[in-house]
């Protein structure tokens, strides 16, 4: 079972009152019912949702669908629910015109607008499994104005969600994560908010962790790369027969280097304070490689002063 499957029987078990059962089948038979002059037809896979819409249908109705199950064997065998009315068929197709709803985003309520957004994902909505790819809510279309309505509400909710046109159709989609979670919990879907946080909290965990240990890995770099730096100074300056021009501090701070080429200003530091009676800290460390690489500068800088006159 996918996790959108999964989301909407949790979603079509959710006890919901009849006003609020009305605007979650405006909003599904808006974007799955087909009419015809005589019929409605309503064409789904989820034996679940297809039970939630037809006690909708009867209980604001009064009119109970005939239930014709098939066998679809496309690519694999799966059962196909197909619920039809011949019954007052203008009566809820006036009831469900979206001209009669223009105002929809403004004049229900906060539940009533959350059951036209279930009604819209029980029809055309899907989300990614979180443990398998990244975070994606989509709902697609065919009737622009059923998409805006559902974007308004979507964003009423502060859950920036977005739109797109993919061919003839319009998609709606929401991509962060918490955002996603926020919808979950309006839905009052909670074994998937549950699952999908657990999910959402294990992969924020493990990026944080491979954030921390690239991290360290880069710092480690970048201290090896310094040190060794540090390492071809010193040897220039001992080379050059200009190591006493140091002072005895810079001495010691420059043989410390010399045998832990690979330690951090706060290691080193540490080192030479335990070992060698000289208390200093990472800023200290830092005060004599300026000094060893301004000698160094200065002499090589001389040295090509001296050349260029030649």
């Amino acid at each position: 079972m996918t996790f959108t499957t999964a989301l909407k029987e949790e979603m079509s078990k959710n006890e919901i009152n009849i006003i609020e059962a009305e605007y979650e089948l405006i909003s599904f038979l808006n974007c799955l019912g087909k009419f015809s002059s005589k019929e409605l037809t309503i064409t789904l896979e989820n034996a679940s949702i297809a039970r939630r819409i037809y006690k909708e249908i009867k209980m604001i109705y009064s009119i109970s669908p005939v239930i014709t199950i098939r066998l679809q064997k496309r690519f694999k065998t799966k059962q196909i629910y197909i619920l039809n009315i011949k019954d007052d068929i203008n009566k809820i197709k006036e009831s469900i015109d979206l001209g009669n709803k223009k105002d929809i985003e403004t004049l229900v309520s906060d539940e009533e607008k959350i059951s036209f957004l279930s009604g819209a994902f029980l029809a055309v909505g899907n989300v990614s499994n979180p443990s398998t790819s990244g975070y994606h809510l989509e709902f697609i279309f065919t009737k622009e104005k059923l998409a805006q309505q559902v974007l308004n509400l979507l964003n009423y909710f502060k859950l920036n969600a977005k739109s797109i046109k993919r061919g003839y159709k319009i998609v709606v989609y929401i991509k962060a994560s918490e955002n996603i979670s926020d919808l979950l919990k309006l839905f009052k879907a909670t074994n998937s908010l549950f699952y999908f946080e657990d999910i959402r909290i294990y992969k924020d965990h493990k990026n944080m962790v491979n954030r921390l240990n690239n991290c360290e890995i880069a710092n480690q770099e970048k201290t090896f790369k310094t040190g060794q730096k540090q390492v071809e100074n010193i040897k220039y300056l001992q080379k050059e027969d200009l190591f006493n021009l140091l002072d005895d501090k810079t001495k010691i701070v420059a043989n410390a280097r010399i045998k832990y080429p690979e330690l951090s200003y706060q290691e080193l530091a540490e080192i030479i304070s335990n070992e060698m009676d000289y208390k200093i800290g990472k800023s200290g460390i830092n005060h004599h490689f300026i000094k060893i690489n301004e000698l160094v500068n200065r002499h090589k800088e001389s040295r090509k002063n001296h050349e260029n006159r030649k």
